[in-house]
């Protein structure tokens, strides 16, 4: 065989060996790479649905419906019909993660209707601010200073303080009493993922949630008229520090929600109406948002994607919310979101979702929902809950004001007034920051917050890291 045609040979197998050889040991390297990655529990929560009880990505795609995003990276997600409760597409949805500042959405819906937006001023005291966790995200409240409560909730919603959620759940009864609270609210939302240890959502062990569970939780919340007006609200004006002779200047907080504010790579999402976003070291990036278009209400909760894009968190929930407007009456739903344990369906097992009748044990946190319940009743067999999401002074996000109507999944029931008074509940604050994102948890923009003195804008204030 001549001498060059050998030497091609040669140069031929090398390649087609280092092809054989080398690829395997990469692919090698990923699957190494890969087995660090956390994996789902083999067996999860069927709450809602058995699909939503599967691992990895659940969906039933019908004619015309467009296929899911590409690149999803989140270890967990939802995407739900926030009226009629249908879970559009789920992956992992019952895997339970650190939740960060999404836990404050359970603070709130707990908390706000036993601390009622007011001009009353509270003056905080030091052993108010001591179990601040350290590198969380603040809004700036200092001792010996006044505050009103109304301020305290620009302070949860807009900088997601974890200062202001300790002053809160020091007025609410000391923080113990708050965590307690908010686990029995939890368990009345049927929220069975949860286990509140901290009230701001602070890394703490054994603390967890749900994708699915968080989105019971905002959707809950979203019933409260101050919840969802706090939860819209895009910047607001806090008071500054007191100086003796002077007048007491304010600044500008605005809400860390990028969907809600926009920022370098994100976009403010089109009809967005809260809910909250959250960091933490062991959490990542997390968050639940709602969003309106043409009528049609969604939730999106996206827990723990990839840290290797800016702002993953807030792409990846877009994505899933302008899917889930696409494939709208395309899909057939792979669950639903089950309403709370003191709402009554009108049917023996409670709806869809198997939640039990009225008059099922609610826990102190089920007062709210029960009184909800109550108002919304007509007599009849089933009760129906009527929400309104008002996306105020959005002009620079949605290019107006919009109402948004939404109910607990009955089918066929009319929509109906909703309830006019809010019954208290308590919940907590607290919890870290992205670095990367100087604010990264607080809820989405709007108008001024509830039934209180509006607020205007300022300076910006700091957050919370961890």
């Amino acid at each position: 065989m001549p001498a060059l045609k050998k030497i091609a040979l040669t140069v031929t197998s090398a390649a087609l060996l280092s092809g054989f050889v080398l690829s395997p040991a990469s692919a090698a390297d990923k699957d190494k790479s890969d087995d660090k990655q956390p994996k789902p529990p083999s067996t999860m929560s069927t709450l809602g649905g058995e699909q939503l009880g599967k691992a990895g990505t659940q969906v039933n795609l019908g004619p015309g419906a467009p296929v899911l995003p590409k690149e999803l990276t989140g270890r967990s997600w939802i995407v739900a019909d926030a009226e009629n409760g249908d879970v559009l597409a789920a992956h992992n949805s019952h895997w339970r993660l650190p939740p960060a500042s999404t836990m404050k959405m359970l603070f709130a819906d707990t908390v706000l209707p036993a601390l009622q937006p007011t001009t009353l001023t509270h003056k905080v005291t030091e052993s108010e601010l001591a179990g601040v966790g350290e590198g969380s995200s603040l809004v700036g409240i200092k001792e010996d200073h006044t505050y009103t409560v109304h301020d305290l909730w620009l302070g949860v919603f807009l900088r997601s303080g974890n200062d202001a959620v300790h002053v809160l759940s020091e007025m609410y009864g000391g923080v113990p009493k708050t965590v307690t609270a908010m686990q029995k609210h939890a368990e009345e939302l049927q929220a069975l993922d949860t286990k509140v240890v901290s009230p701001d959502g602070y890394d703490a062990p054994s603390q967890v949630s749900s994708a699915y569970d968080l989105t019971l939780i905002a959707r809950s919340g979203l019933q409260k008229k101050d919840f969802r007006e706090y939860a819209a609200t895009a910047s607001a004006d806090f008071p500054g520090e007191e100086k003796k002779g002077k007048k007491r200047e304010s600044f500008e907080i605005q809400n860390t929600n990028r969907l809600i504010t926009g920022d370098i790579g994100v976009d403010p999402y089109q009809g967005i109406a809260g809910v909250k976003n959250g960091y933490t070291t062991h959490a990542g990036n997390t968050f639940t948002g709602v969003a309106e278009r043409n009528g049609k209400v969604l939730l999106v909760t996206v827990m723990h994607p990839s840290a290797e894009e800016s702002h993953a968190v807030y792409k990846e929930a877009a994505h899933l919310l302008d899917w889930g407007f696409a494939a709208s009456g395309k899909v057939n739903p792979v669950g639903e979101l089950v309403p709370p344990k003191s709402v009554d369906t009108g049917t023996a097992t409670g709806g869809k979702g198997a939640a039990p009748a009225a008059g099922a044990d609610q826990g102190s946190g089920g007062q709210a929902e029960a009184a909800h319940a109550s108002a919304a009743s007509d007599g009849s067999s089933g009760v129906g809950i009527a929400l309104a999401i008002i996306g105020g002074l959005l002009v620079f996000l949605a290019g107006g004001v919009f109402l948004v109507n939404r109910r607990w999944p009955l089918t066929g029931l009319a929509r109906r007034t909703p309830p006019t008074a809010n019954p208290a509940e308590p919940v907590d604050p607290a919890e870290p920051v992205d670095p990367a994102e100087s604010a990264e948890s607080a809820e989405p923009a709007a108008s001024a917050a509830p039934s209180t003195p509006s607020a205007p804008s300022a300076p910006s204030a700091p957050t919370d890291k961890s």
